[in-house]
């Protein structure tokens, strides 16, 4: 066994580095002027759209008016336990948060899908990160859910077992390529339910036949499916898990297959 690390070791050490290009590659999304920026002596706050987003000023509007409600709370719950309790701040540290917007696909010319990535770090062990997704709607300009693509979506419904029980699936797939399935532990399976508001941020993924989505995405940030060091997942849900459950809308938006690039990409 000389020269040997125990596999534990390896693992979490690929974790590890894993984690920190993660935060080399946030850091260089940070460089990125942001859209708000607010600083006090307790907290660095900052909003981030991308060009793509930009181009629609009623989407860019909601998102800004969610991202600065956001700083603003945070901004002020810094400044109170700064005056509370100053000694949390010693040495210059101060509350750092991030939120960053970006148009992840657009389908039928109609249905824009936005990744809303976070980053805080308020003191404690490690920072954290997590994820909410928005649908809009170019025709109404308003954000809507996924519910008219589908005949049936109640919480504990058929459709939403099904598509939980793909997402499962999905995950014990990419965990097992990770080396992070343990069959003896499932407890992570716990953490989602068969509900819309309980099953994970969704996005309509991208499809290789144009104007389509080739199914779900669902995103997970650090301990929302596993421990904090496995970082964050993207669970996939192909249309053809769930054509039978389709409204006429959504038969008209699903199709094609999640382009291979898209499909390999790093989060």
């Amino acid at each position: 066994m000389k020269g040997t690390w125990p596999a534990g070791f390896v693992r979490y050490a690929a974790f590890a580095l894993c984690l920190f290009f993660g935060a080399a590659a946030a850091g260089a999304a940070a460089e990125k002027k942001p859209d708000i920026s607010l600083k006090s002596k307790a907290a660095k706050i900052s909003i981030t759209l991308d060009t793509a987003i930009k181009t629609n000023a009623k989407l860019a509007a909601y998102l800004l008016a969610d991202g600065r409600k956001w700083a603003n709370g945070n901004l002020a719950e810094a400044n109170k336990q700064f005056k509370e309790s100053p000694e949390f701040f010693s040495n210059g540290r101060t509350w750092e948060l991030e939120r960053d917007y970006t148009l992840q696909s657009t389908v039928a010319n109609r249905y824009v899908s936005v990744l809303r990535r976070e980053y805080s770090f308020t003191g404690g062990a490690h920072p954290n990160h997590g994820f909410e997704t928005f649908l809009w709607d170019y025709k109404t300009g308003k954000p809507i859910s996924i519910r008219p693509f589908f005949t049936e979506l109640k919480d504990n419904g058929p459709a939403l077992k099904e598509i939980l029980k793909a997402v499962i699936a999905s995950l014990v797939e990419e965990k097992k390529a990770r080396g992070t399935y343990f069959p003896e532990d499932l407890t992570w399976q716990g953490y989602i339910e068969p509900k819309l508001l309980k099953i994970g941020p969704v996005l309509l993924a991208p499809s290789t036949e144009a104007g389509k989505s080739s199914g779900l995405e669902f995103q997970y940030g650090p301990y929302a499916v596993g421990a904090y060091a496995e970082g964050s997942y993207d669970a996939f849900v192909p249309w053809t898990a769930f054509k039978s459950f389709l409204s006429p809308e959504g038969l008209a938006i699903f199709g094609g297959e999640r382009p291979a690039q898209k499909e390999k990409s790093e989060k």
